[in-house]
């Protein structure tokens, strides 16, 4: 990339470990307002200990296109959207302190838009497999911490279920998945109305068995049997929140989850393990018949359907009965 702000372009060997995405930096673009640069060295926060925590991970988000990549008008939008926000303005400072601190920084958006040149050969052989082994490499690779912890990146040829692929990568200490996907489609515009947010279906009102409110059995007779009817919920409720807090302080200290599948041991981790996101389309035509079958949600099949996924993976791969 020159110094005229062209997107990022990172070439990927089409076998190995990939190496780190190297993305020189351009002056950066004049898109915050005025009093932001008086109030940058005011406006900066402690990193949370939960976001210290996270260091080292990463979401990965995938959105399927139904045409090409503009990238001149996705760039003008996360300018002129997203990268307004806080979060997506700062980057993390130590400066000799001993607790990081989030501090504001002048955002070049051109930066953060990455276009990888992957092998053609492959591209051509398999797309969708190009793309998930694209997807599978970026949690192992670091990010340039001098700019703030986000970046897009565009594959611009068609799969067998998009004309291309955008892949949101963000380090977890911004927020966890749900709070940057509602971000996501807070910063979207309407494709026949600029100026409006995307029409949402409306949630449907859960019916059913299982979402009718439970109704209290009614108290029985006698002033001691009432009173032990009444707190007797209580009570259990604070026998549980007990065990609740010993099991997570003594998970903190010494107690581990056992080894499994899900779980490796410490000696069977590796530095940067290379992992394959595939993904499965389905109809969701199914999902609503099933739906209407069981009168309940589509997140409710949606979940019902990665549970058993998974204990049948996990029975199968133990071999356990």
């Amino acid at each position: 990339m020159g110094s005229t702000g062209s997107p990022s372009v990172a070439a990927l060997p089409s076998s190995g470990l990939l190496p780190p995405i190297r993305t020189p930096r351009s002056a950066p673009a004049e898109w915050t307002t005025d009093d932001d640069s008086a109030a940058a060295a005011a406006e900066e926060e402690p990193v949370t200990p939960t976001a210290r925590l996270l260091e080292a991970m990463y979401i990965v988000v995938m959105v399927g296109l139904g045409s090409p990549v503009n990238l001149p008008v996705f760039s003008a939008g996360i300018a002129a959207q997203l990268a307004r926000y806080p979060r997506f303005r700062s980057i993390q400072v130590t400066d000799g302190c001993k607790s990081p601190r989030w501090a504001r920084t002048e955002v070049n958006v051109d930066d953060h838009m990455i276009v990888p040149t992957l092998d053609p050969a492959a591209v051509e052989a398999d797309p969708d497999r190009a793309v998930e082994d694209y997807v599978a490499s970026l949690p192992a690779l670091p990010m340039d911490r001098s700019r703030p912890l986000w970046e897009f990146h565009f594959l611009d040829f068609p799969t067998s279920e998009a004309a291309s692929t955008v892949v949101l990568r963000v380090h977890h200490s911004l927020g966890d998945g749900m709070s940057l996907i509602t971000l996501l489609l807070a910063s979207a515009r309407s494709a026949a109305d600029p100026t409006r947010l995307p029409a949402m279906p409306e949630q449907p009102a859960r019916t059913g068995a299982i979402y009718e409110p439970q109704h209290r059995q009614p108290l029985p007779s006698g002033a001691l049997a009432a009173f032990v009817a009444w707190v007797w919920p209580y009570l259990v409720l604070a026998w549980n929140t007990v065990v609740d807090v010993i099991f997570f302080a003594a998970t903190i200290l010494f107690l581990r989850d056992p080894n499994t599948l899900f779980r490796r041991g410490d000696s069977e981790v590796t530095l940067n393990p290379r992992r394959r996101f595939v993904h499965r389309s389905f109809s969701l035509d199914d999902v609503k018949f099933i739906k209407n079958a069981m009168n309940c949600t589509v997140n409710d099949v949606l979940v019902g359907v990665t549970s058993a996924a998974l204990s049948q993976y996990y029975f199968r791969k133990s071999g356990l009965p």
